[in-house]
Formats: structure tokens, sequence, C-alpha cells
């Protein structure tokens, strides 16, 4: 009995020391603070961000002291170097030091009856940065405050610039609608993952505003709310005019003493070279020493710095030999970004002490600087460039490759589109070393709750797994959508929370356009299957019968209940947040920024160009020239045995193209990557009637490979594009026999006998150069068929 029971002790024993410590109940803390004339304004304002968002989340409202609760938690904020506070000593918990550092400590042994969780910052932005720690760790639920584990740690960012780029103008597809409250709201909550500057865009785009707020006081609320959290305040602005005209240069410099004036805080001024603007830098850096100089006259510590987008190598010369020269005070440094020279080549050539910062494209997918790699068109033509778009994985690994040549980043983003993208980089700018799923299930739990915490932030990531491969065969999707449906049922108060609406957003269109790529496909296939049948059936009988098939994607809808859904969350999300997902009944700025309500019924076949042809070959007077038409419409991806087709780009119908699935590391420099694209601009207008494929093409292919060609046939190699194509086979440079250069016109390049020696064939194509072309007009590829030709009968031996 008595080894029954030791055995049963040292059981129970085992258990209580490996099971999951009780969570610390920190529901009745008092925070204790220094007294208002010790403590600088940004360390009180760290305490009132804990007060208010834990109130927030929990209906708890804890006070503040300046002396030691008799009993209870004890939360210390306080920032510097001091030894003791109230009489407790603060030694063990000395903060790192460097700007922005923070400790936080949890003692309960020296005092266990009045247990204290100390934040104590390097400088007073560090306690800002301790409370935000404090918060992505919390339990908050209703009437309750609980900590999962005891926090013992110090830690400082890695990059001295952590920022993201919030500007106030028509362009962005949500900001634009926000009043001061909900900016200051928003960049107190970007704080939490270690923001320590804000950008705004105080004088392009003078469209107006959804929300009729002047601009003007707008700059200088963004201005105060960096000042009132200790955050830097940069403004991002162009020269998009001609230097060289003296009145308006002199007119901008008076718009900005205007800003400088009237902002209590400005800490840099970043000028692109480019993108907008094409001055050339022998007009751009005097100019930004007059900016400089009027800078420093009302804002001596702030600075200008320049990106060279859009410079040629003989531009990028000349600036860092005019650096190099003159070595300007004003200048803080060079910014990267899209269409800049690389970073490493940046942070070799630029001279200490000026430094480099990034301004990376967090925002777009698509025609941009970090495009989801072969992503599939169905979602390219429907979400476009501005959808919901969390990549933490991908941004992770571009942080990882691309930030050791900076000072630190402030991103491009032009609404909360990219919500969770913003929090990954900043995570990821304090520590690069940080576990992005333990980042994205931080987030969720601070904005979504700890009841849903690890279930949203698998959701997140099942979300940017949606976009790889092709859309057809990803049934991923739709388990992303029933883990979303779930908890979106599971959890009813989310249905208020417009980051939790974002991913409902997501979840729902990507299934719709799913469901919509199988269903339209099939109706395409059903379609030319009909036209096949003209010789027999007649052209003009086979020609009514297809246009009623297609017309099935509109008089017949897949899954309304998906659409319908959609629609009301668009109306949620522009209630709760601003985003204008739709041109006209949101006010969204044009088509490509975030417009993807307009396109949730856009075509995923070649429907409108069908019609459009099929009404052409209506009206042909010959009846064989019918048939002859409608059969090489139908079998237009199908060139017949032995013969292949290619939609260049198109990860679903490119099986010979050679590509890379997984991006070689490190990313430098994707900008020349061979990756596809999708051109919105041909026609007059985006949803222009093209065959869909020719929407779709690259700047080249890397190659396309083919196996098991006979070699006694002979073949052909067929294009279509947009202006040159330079092809070669098995290395050698064909000569064409068609070669129109228009869009659609097909290219027709003989491949010699004898080059397909050993049934394989590689085929390559040589750069075009087109430096004087704007970059939406270059050459570029969309189809690719390798076609053998059939022997005529009177080639055939009896």
């Amino acid at each position: 009995m008595k080894l029954a029971l030791l055995g049963f002790t040292l059981f129970m024993h085992s258990v209580a020391m490996n099971a999951d410590p009780l969570p610390l109940d920190l529901t009745h803390a008092v925070i204790v603070v220094r007294p208002a004339e010790v403590a600088p304004p940004v360390e009180q304002m760290a305490v009132r961000v804990l007060q208010e968002e834990v109130a927030r989340r929990t209906g708890v409202t804890w006070k503040t002291a300046t002396a030691w609760p008799a009993k209870g938690w004890a939360i210390a904020v306080a920032s510097g170097k001091i030894p003791e506070i109230y009489g407790r000593s603060t030694v063990a918990w000395t903060p790192p030091n460097r700007a922005d550092g923070f400790s936080l400590g949890t003692d309960t042994t020296s005092a266990p009856d009045r247990p204290v969780l100390w934040i104590i910052g390097t400088d007073a932005r560090g306690c800002l940065y301790g409370v935000g720690r404090l918060l992505r760790s919390l339990e908050c639920t209703q009437g309750r405050v609980l900590l999962r584990e005891p926090l013992n740690f110090q830690t400082a960012p890695a990059y001295p610039i952590r920022g993201h780029q919030l500007g106030y103008r028509a362009t962005a597809n949500s900001y634009d609608a926000w009043s001061p409250d909900q900016f200051d709201q928003y960049i107190r909550e970007l704080t939490f993952f270690g923001v320590n500057c804000i950008e705004g865009i105080p004088m392009q785009d003078t469209r107006p505003t959804v929300n009729p707020f002047p601009r003007e006081k707008m700059n200088v609320e963004q201005s105060r709310i960096c000042q009132r959290y200790g955050l830097d305040f940069w403004v991002w602005t162009p020269a998009d005019f001609d230097l060289q005209d003296a009145a308006r240069r002199q007119a901008k410099l008076a718009e900005y003493e205007k800003l400088f004036r009237e902002c209590p805080l400005v800490s840099a001024v970043f000028v692109p070279g480019g993108d907008p603007g094409d001055n050339p830098p022998s007009l751009v850096m005097p100019y930004l020493a007059d900016l400089g100089a009027l800078l420093s006259r009302y804002h001596p510590r702030a600075r200008v710095w320049l990106s060279m987008q859009g410079y040629d190598p003989f531009e990028q010369d000349y600036v860092y030999r005019w650096i190099s020269e003159h070595r300007p005070e004003w200048l803080g440094g060079l910014v990267g970004g899209p269409s800049s020279p690389p970073l490493h080549e940046l942070r070799q050539r630029l001279p200490r002490p000026y430094r480099v910062r990034d301004y990376p494209d967090i925002t777009h997918c698509v025609r941009c600087q970090f495009p989801v790699p072969w992503w599939d068109p169905a979602f390219a033509f429907t979400l476009g460039r501005e959808p919901v778009n969390p990549r933490p994985v991908f941004y992770a690994k571009i942080l990882a490759d691309t930030a050791r040549f900076t000072d630190g980043f402030i991103t491009y983003s032009d609404g909360v589109h990219d919500d969770v993208n913003k929090v990954v980089w900043s995570a990821l700018g304090w520590d690069p070393k940080a576990n992005v799923r333990t980042i994205v299930e931080e987030y969720a739990r601070v904005f979504f709750g700890p009841d849903v915490a690890e279930e949203a932030a698998a959701g997140i990531l099942a979300l940017e797994r949606n976009w790889e491969g092709p859309l057809a065969t990803n049934g991923s999707v739709d388990a992303t959508f029933a883990y979303w449906q779930r908890i979106e049922k599971a959890h009813p108060e989310l249905s208020k929370n417009w980051r939790a609406q974002l991913c409902f957003l997501r979840a729902y269109y990507d299934l719709y356009t799913r469901k919509r790529l199988l269903y339209e496909s099939d109706l395409e296939k059903k379609a030319n299957a009909v036209l096949l049948q003209a010789k027999n059936r007649g052209a003009q009988a086979c020609i009514d019968a297809a246009l009623s098939i297609l017309r099935q994607a509109d008089n017949a809808r897949v899954r309304k209940d998906l659409s319908d859904r959609i629609e009301s969350l668009c109306e949620d999300l522009f209630r709760s947040i601003g985003l204008q997902t739709s041109v006209a009944k949101y006010h969204a700025s044009g088509a490509e920024r975030g417009a993807v309500l307009d396109f949730l019924y856009y075509p995923l076949n070649n429907r409108w160009w069908l019609e459009d042809e099929l009404g052409k070959v209506r009206n042909m007077a010959d009846e064989a020239d019918r048939v002859a038409r409608l059969e090489e419409i139908a079998r237009w991806e199908e060139p017949g045995e032995g013969s292949f087709y290619d939609d260049i780009g198109n990860v679903a119908k490119s099986d010979h193209e050679v590509r890379n699935e997984r991006l070689a590391r490190p990313i430098l420099d994707m900008d020349h990557m061979s990756l596809p694209g999708v051109m919105w601009w041909i026609g007059d207008h985006p949803n222009a009637r093209a065959r869909q494929s020719w929407f779709t093409g690259m700047d080249w292919p890397e190659a396309l490979s083919y196996a098991g060609l006979d070699p006694e046939a002979d073949y052909v190699i067929r294009t279509t594009g947009y202006g040159d194509c330079f092809v070669r086979a098995n290395g050698v440079r064909l000569v064409p026999t068609v070669y129109g250069k228009g869009l659609g016109e097909f290219k027709e390049f003989p491949v010699p006998r004898g080059l397909i020696r050993d049934g394989k064939l590689i085929v390559t194509f040589d750069p075009t150069f087109e430096p004087h072309l704007n970059w939406r007009v270059q050459s570029r590829l969309t189809e690719v068929w390798l076609i053998k030709k059939q022997p005529s009968s009177s080639s055939v031996s009896h």
C-alpha cells in the first residue's frame, strides 16, 4: 500500500513538473509610473497605450500609481538608466544600450505577494515597443487579462529605420477615406511590431480624397501623431515637373516651406529620381541642395534622401560622383526600390557615413517589384495589383536576402490590404531571426483574440499558399475556404473586425474564382466542340449553339452564394476601414487600385474574343471559309498529333517552358528575373476583348524544352506576342517566313532538318534591346506552338 501510494505521489509530481505552468493573472494589475515631471512624454504615451489597448480588448481599465500596490501585480514602465523605482531595484532588468531597446522582466521572487512585470526602455520610445511586445503576448478576453508564461528578455532592433508609407491621397485604396483618429490608431498598432517611422505623401496626386478632410491639414495631423508616439515622420515628394521651369521650381519650394513651417515634426524628405519624374540628376542634385537648405531652416536635424529609380548607368554614375565630390551635409543617403540599382550596389558605391534605405513594394502582386511568381492568370485578371495579399513567407525571404545591405526600410503601401505584410516586415526589421509563423500568430492574437490566434495564423499562411501553382488543380483553395468559413461561424464577434473581414474576403474570392475558372473553362471546351461540327451541321447553326453555351457564364452563374457574400464583405470593409473595392460603388481611384469587386465576373475563358471572332465568321461569304475558320478557332490550343502549344507565362498551360518554380536564393534583384506578367493596358480599356493568352507573357522565358520529336519530320515554330521575336532552335538562329508584329499576329520560323537528331529541341530567345521604348510597349512573347508538318498526299509513296 505504501509503495503504491509512493508511486502515485511520484507520478503526480512528474505530471506537475511536466504540465504547462499556470498563466499569470494580470486582470487586477496596477501600472506603476514615474511622476509626470520626470517621465518623458513618449514614456507617458506608452502607459496610455497599454491602458487603452487592454481596456479595448477586455473592458478592464488598469489604474496607474506613483507607488507600489500593497499586494498583487504591478506593471512598472520607465525609461533610461535608472537604478531603482520607488525603492525597488531595476538593475536586473537593465535594457540594452541601443536606441529603441527595452527589457521585459517578470519578478515573482523578491516579494512574492507583490510581483512585478518590468518594462524598461533604453529610451522613451523603447517603452512604447516594450508595451507593444507585451500586448502581443497577453491573452485578453472579456473581463480578464492573462500572460501565458513569464517574460524575461532584453532586445533592441537590428535596423534603425523601420517604417511604412501611409499616403493620404486619392491613389490609395483605403487611407484617403480615413480620419485623423483612424490614422492615429493604425500608426499606434504598427508600433506594436516595432515601427519607428511613418512616411506621408503631402503634395502628389491632386484628385479629391474620399474623406473631405483637407490634405494640408492631414499632413500636419500625421506629423503630430508621429510626434506624440515619438516616431520619425518622413515625407515622399517627387519632382514630377520640369526642373528647368524656374517658376514652377520656385513655387514647389514655396510649397515645401509652408509644409515645413506647419508640421511640428519632419525627420526626412525622400525625393524619388523617377516613378514619377524624369529629370536628369544634373538638375535634381542642385534642386535637392536648395530643398535641404530650406528643410534645415525649420527642422535642423532632418535630411534629404534620393532614389535613383529609372536612372540609367550613366545617370547613376553622375549621382555617385556628385556625392563623392560635394559631400553634402543635407543628404541622409540613397534609397533603393523598384527600378533602382540593386541594394548591394548602392551600399558598395555610396560613400559612408551616408546610409542606404530600402523602399520595397509590399502592396502589389503583378506588374511590380515583387510579383507573385507564376501567378495563375485567373487571379491576375480578377484580383489584380492590390488585393488582400498576405505573403509572410515570401517577404521574409526577400527581407532576409536584401536587408543586410541597408540601414532599414520604409515600405511602399497603398492601403490596408497589405496589413500582414507590414507587420512581417516590421517584426523582422526588429529581429531578422524571428519565426514567421510566430509573428503571424502574434498578429492574430493581438488583433483577433487569443481564442482564435492559432487558427487564424494558420489560415493566413494558407491564403498565401492559395496562390501557388495552377488554380484549377489547387484543391487547397477549397480547404482554405472551409477553414476560414469555420472560423467565421465559430467566432461571430469577428464580423466587425476589419482585419478578419479582409481574410474572409480573400477566402471567398479565391474559391469563387476557382469555381468560375472550372465552370467557364468547361463552357469554352463545349463551345469549341460544337464549332468542330460545322462541316456537318452548318457554320451558322454551330455559331448560334456555341454562343448560347458561352452565355451560360452570365445566365447561369456558378455559386451565387459565394458572390453574394463577397459583395456584402466589400460593403462591410468600406464601412469599417474605407477599403475601396469598386470604382463606381466605393470610389476606388482606378481599376488597378484594389477594385476587385469590379472584376468579380470578369470572364475566365475566351468568351469575349470568341464572340467577336464568331461575329466575323458569320459575315464571311463562303461556307467553306467559315468552316475552316471555325476549326482554326476551336483548335487554337490543340494543334494536333505530334504538335505542342504553350501559353507563355500561364502556369497551367506552359508545360514545355523551363522555369524555376522556387526562386533561387539569394533574391537580390527580381526586376531582372524571367517572370510572367499580365498586360492590362492592351486595348482601350482593362477589359479589352483580346484572347486571354495575349494578356499574359514574358520578356523572355529561359527556354522551351521538347523531347520525343520525330527527327525525320519538318517542324515550324509559331509565336504570338508583340513587337520583335528572335528565335533559336538548339542554338541556331532561325529565319522567319511570317513576321507579324501586332498583338496576336503570327510569326513562323521553320526548323531546318538535321537540328533535331536525338528527338530533343531547346528553343531560346535572343533578347531585344529597346531602351528607347516604354516598358509597356516593349517586345514580348505570349504563345508558342511547335507544329509538326504533316506530309502532303502527293509525297506519300504508294
